[in-house]
């Protein structure tokens, strides 16, 4: 009898067409020469604060902890930017004088509330780690790694629940996306389509321990893949990167498509806190970063190429000079809460 002829292995299927939606490339935000003079100013605030915060915390005058932000002032104006005070909502962890400049809180509310004065934003009780401002949207400054994560997701709920057009933006780092409530709150984000948007400052070291080291996976924007959840890594550096992202992303979830994660690649020139004498990064990484990087050089040339002179943009700088000393002097002569101030803000009702 004659054998049957072998049968031929099927030909591979063709790749399925992706079945779900992703947002699009973000492209840098194309700003006017007044829009971006803005962000310049913004970013110089922030800068200028908080080396005013830094030489304070060394003469005593702020205590505790004290996390700057010097170096990563594009992702905080570039995303706040594109957000609207009173609709949507903020909330990071404890490196939070950035954000709250950056929502447009008076830089002497902050001060005063860095050197625990009642003039303070929180009344001075809140201090360097735990500032809120309702009124604006800004829900903290969180000393709890990750939590603001979950807080950040019911922020979104509430929007949503309220139908109140809102958007929440939830801040962490990369040491804090290896916290298991943030893949929690990304589950639920996502089942029910909660308009938030994770931004991950990855700054490349989680306290003190370098992203390769900390995390099996070191491209955050990644994270949420397995919750379907789109991710986007931006330059963290650039504050028109960060606004272009900021635009697509916002627009995602503003049309009801739930969560997105926008990884920004950043870094900070100081140590984590100013206790820690940063000697797990070389002066050299430093250094390249401040003259290669740097998102406020980076936009003056920006600006100078629109014409701006060089001698506005030192004016610029006086002027944000004289604001924060302004802001330091109306902090050191402020007074302290009265002692009464301790049993106030416990609960919700009045007892």
């Amino acid at each position: 009898m004659a054998r049957s002829a072998t049968p031929k292995a099927a030909a591979p299927a063709a790749p399925k067409l992706p079945n779900r939606e992703r947002p699009r490339e973000p492209k840098p935000f194309k700003a006017s020469k007044n829009e971006l003079l803005d962000f310049y100013k913004q970013m110089m605030l922030i800068r200028r604060f908080e080396e005013r915060a830094g030489q304070l915390y060394g003469l005593g005058l702020i205590g505790g902890f004290c996390h700057l932000y010097i170096g990563q002032e594009a992702v905080a104006v570039g995303l706040q930017s594109a957000m609207k005070v009173g609709r949507d909502s903020v909330i990071t962890g404890y490196r939070d004088h950035g954000h709250m400049l950056a929502y447009g809180i008076d830089p002497k509310l902050i001060m005063a509330e860095l050197t625990g004065r009642a003039a303070g934003i929180s009344r001075g009780k809140g201090g360097s780690m735990h500032m809120f401002s309702v009124e604006h949207g800004f829900y903290g400054g969180h000393g709890i790694v990750g939590a603001q994560v979950s807080l950040g997701t019911g922020l979104a709920f509430k929007h949503q629940y309220a139908k109140d057009g809102g958007t929440c933006l939830a801040y962490f780092g990369d040491g804090a996306a290896n916290q298991g409530q943030v893949y929690e709150s990304f589950n639920m984000a996502k089942l029910w389509d909660l308009p938030v948007i994770y931004a991950i400052e990855n700054n490349h070291y989680a306290m003190g321990t370098s992203v390769e080291r900390s995390s099996s996976e070191p491209e955050f924007y990644k994270r949420g893949e397995s919750h379907r959840i789109p991710g986007i890594q931006v330059d963290g550096m650039d504050v028109l990167a960060v606004r272009g992202a900021a635009e697509e992303a916002m627009a995602w979830t503003q049309a009801g498509k739930g969560p997105i994660i926008l990884e920004l690649l950043t870094y900070r020139y100081r140590g984590h806190s100013m206790s820690d004498p940063a000697k797990y990064r070389s002066r050299e990484e430093v250094q390249s970063y401040r003259e290669g990087r740097d998102p406020i050089e980076h936009a003056s040339q920006a600006l100078q190429k629109l014409g701006v002179k060089e001698d506005e943009l030192k004016a610029i700088d006086s002027e944000i000079k004289q604001i924060v000393i302004d802001a330091a002097k109306y902090a050191e002569e402020a007074p302290e809460p009265e002692a009464s101030e301790l049993f106030t803000d416990v609960l919700v009702e009045s007892y």
